[in-house]
């Protein structure tokens, strides 16, 4: 996982009950519970769960899986929800080893250099999506399962521009996916459970509950700045890469990717929104790839704020190369000019760039502001599909 990529109150003695009060509230509350769990027993034992393991391939469908019409019919206050979507999703959660030969000390023999998790999304042809991070440069990449089982798996496609990826195992029975959710519905103060493998396999499938803490989030990393993320204050560490965020009713909502480690923060967590995520997921699934438009430009990285402040310049995507008869060029973009808008956003940077030209498609015409030699100009750029990454 990348680098920006967790008290009880005590409680005040009471000494003036006398014993026999406290003797009738343990009574009375004894009676009421045995009352309760005959006319409510959803609220005082546990619903069993199955999961149909029928594949799920976009986030539209209408049908949720029956695991999921099972948790909603529980309280969302039973103190069983979360064991229920452990038991529901965990079995869907893979933990995904990346295997390189001579890892990072050379030679020829296959060494493990990372690892991440995994969410099984089609059960019936074994598709698994997990962060591009995850599998970037693996010779093997080799799955494990709840039930102990080992596989390798094959690579069906990778895209370095929204850091997803999805692999396959093939012929393998006894599997399970994962119910899809809509990110959309997301509130901030939602709960949220996040089951990954933090650690490798030594901690797989770790469950940590917590809330949406904030939806909309940018970063400045490649890959996640694609997306408006969201924040979550359950914990996830190295290796939840992949993993799944869960909402209150036993779906996915979400992708584990990033997490902020600076010294003095907590519970910062950020999960790319699994709605907006299915329409790459599916492409990859389908060709292999993910398509993308751009404007066939490559932009200077160390051009940031505060070099544009001292420079007295203004803030944005400085150009440092134009492909010739590129979009760009076509529309009278230069080496130099510095991109400050798209279609009236501001951009104050590359990832400001990467998140806005996300939301088009090949052939939309989009208008780009752009500052050259102290004057504001405004082009029109023709989107064309960039070509396909691997990793």
């Amino acid at each position: 996982m990348d680098n920006y990529y967790e008290q009880r109150p005590k409680k005040s003695p009471v000494f003036t009950y006398v014993t026999l009060v406290l003797i009738s509230a343990i009574l009375s509350s004894a009676l009421s519970l045995a009352l309760a769990s005959k006319i409510f027993p959803a609220l005082t034992q546990q619903q069993p769960v199955t999961q149909t393991g029928s594949a799920l391939p976009s986030a539209a469908s209408g049908a949720v899986a029956t695991s999921t019409q099972q948790l909603t019919a529980n309280s969302a206050s039973s103190p069983f929800q979360a064991v229920n979507i452990a038991k529901t999703v965990g079995p869907a959660i893979v933990g995904i080893a990346n295997f390189q030969a001579g890892g990072p000390f050379g030679g020829s023999n296959m060494q493990e250099v990372g690892s991440g998790s995994g969410i099984i999304i089609d059960a019936k042809n074994g598709y698994i999506v997990t962060n591009n991070h995850v599998i970037a440069g693996a010779d093997k990449i080799v799955v494990s399962l709840a039930d102990g089982r080992n596989i390798t798996a094959k690579l069906v496609g990778a895209d370095s521009r929204t850091d997803l990826a999805v692999v396959q195992i093939k012929g393998t029975s006894g599997l399970v996916a994962a119910p899809i959710g809509d990110s959309n519905a997301l509130q901030v103060g939602d709960p949220v459970i996040a089951i990954g493998n933090p650690g490798g396999e030594e901690f797989a499938r770790s469950v940590t509950e917590g809330v949406v803490s904030a939806l909309n989030r940018v970063l400045q990393l490649t890959g996640e700045s694609s997306f408006n993320l969201i924040q979550t204050d359950a914990a996830i560490n190295p290796g939840n890469s992949g993993g799944a965020l869960v909402n209150w009713q036993g779906q996915v909502v979400g992708i584990n990717s990033a997490k902020n480690q600076q010294p003095g923060f907590e519970g910062m967590g950020f999960a790319i929104p699994i709605t907006d995520a299915m329409p790459v997921i599916d492409e990859l699934m389908q060709t292999g790839h993910a398509s993308h438009a751009g404007m066939f430009v490559s932009i200077d990285g160390t051009y940031d704020g505060q070099y544009a402040q001292a420079q007295n310049m203004p803030a944005g995507a400085l150009v440092a190369s134009v492909q010739s008869n590129g979009p760009a060029a076509k529309a009278g973009m230069q080496q130099g000019d510095i991109i400050t808008s798209v279609n009236g956003k501001p951009i104050a940077n590359f990832y400001d760039l990467s998140h806005e030209l996300f939301k088009y498609k090949a052939g939309d015409t989009i208008k780009v502001g752009v500052y050259r030699n102290g004057k504001q100009l405004t082009l029109q750029v023709t989107l064309a599909e960039l070509p396909p990454t691997n990793s």
